[in-house]
């Protein structure tokens, strides 16, 4: 009853962070202007085949875990990963950053794995995905430097972070736990607690290192390559969607879909806000209207995250079912 109430205190304390940010994006907008915006109609089945893009990468990336697995434990069945990938974006959309647990939970409970192992393959799988991410920045940088550059300049303030380098009290805080650290490492060492987390590590590592006895390690770059790629698409086929994006060009679609999900990192459901301004600002970098950004950015957002809530809601109802009948089956 506790875990319930701490968890919908955390729904609740991170949808209003969202909500505030969301506000304070389209505060100066007027809803009859997006409407207006909106008259030339919206062809829906662009939006639909970009949703068809984001299954595909959402497969992918099932398979891609399957193979990170494998060598650690066993090969996992193919539907139970691909509910346990979906109930992990739907997870976060609830609190952010719990999928990742989630997934790792519903896969440890039906497959009969190592929780520790499984996080450790997810921490591979993030590292992953942040390094194809920075490629992708590097890539946009390097083909719309002049464009990236004039709008970074003009949305983000470094200042903030240059003052906390700048500051000597930094460097005093992180001297002062290098030395507490020291002096305290034997005494910890021999602790309880520091047992149980040296076994969990020690699970948390083999699943880590798993990456290096992946078996057909081409297939697995074409997967991750496949993933992001599809992840790109699942924002540039939207272009096609309205009448005010339709001219742009993929690189806008890159741009667009890099800084948006600059925007994602934030920890509220579903880059609620910091994704909208990201992506109306990168549209406006392209010559779209501020309302027309807005526009676009509210119904992409909310197509994608409404995939994502039906198939996470689907896949909560018939996990617990497929897995009853199997275990029926084999006794």
């Amino acid at each position: 009853m506790k875990k319930t109430l701490i968890n919908i205190l955390k729904f609740a304390i991170y949808f209003a962070i969202g909500g505030f940010l969301m506000w304070f994006v389209y505060r100066s907008y007027d809803m009859q202007e997006i409407k207006d915006a909106l008259s030339g109609g919206i062809k829906v089945w662009w939006l639909v085949i970009a949703l068809f893009a984001g299954l595909l990468s959402h497969i992918s990336r099932t398979i891609r875990w399957q193979m990170i697995i494998e060598p650690i434990a066993k090969r996992t069945d193919t539907t139970n990963t691909f509910i346990a990938v979906m109930i992990g974006y739907f997870a976060n959309l609830l609190i952010p950053r719990m999928g990742e647990i989630s997934r790792c939970g519903v896969l440890a409970r039906y497959e009969k794995i190592s929780m520790s192992k499984l996080v450790g393959t997810v921490v591979v799988e993030r590292l992953i995905d942040v390094i194809s991410l920075l490629v992708c920045l590097v890539l946009v940088l390097a083909l719309q430097f002049n464009i990236v550059t004039d709008f970074l300049s003009r949305n983000t303030d470094l200042s903030g972070f240059a003052n906390i380098f700048a500051s000597i009290w930094t460097y005093v805080i992180l001297l002062t736990i290098v030395l507490l650290f020291r002096v305290f490492r034997k005494w910890f060492a021999q602790t309880s607690p520091y047992q149980k987390l040296k076994g969990l590590w020690s699970k948390f590592a083999e699943g880590f290192m798993a990456i290096k006895n992946i078996k057909n390690k081409g297939r697995f770059i074409a997967h991750s390559v496949f993933i992001w790629v599809m992840y790109f698409f699942m924002i540039y086929l939207n272009f096609y969607a309205f009448d005010f994006t339709s001219h742009l060009t993929p690189l806008a679609g890159l741009s667009v879909f890099v800084l948006g999900s600059l925007g994602m990192v934030a920890p509220v459901q579903g880059g609620m806000g910091p994704w909208h301004f990201m992506v109306i600002a990168s549209l406006q970098m392209y010559g779209v209207a501020k309302v027309e950004g807005g526009a676009f950015a509210l119904i992409v957002w909310s197509s994608l995250n409404a995939m994502i809530v039906i198939l996470g809601i689907v896949s909560l109802i018939v996990l617990p079912i497929i897995n009853r009948k199997r275990e029926n089956a084999s006794a």
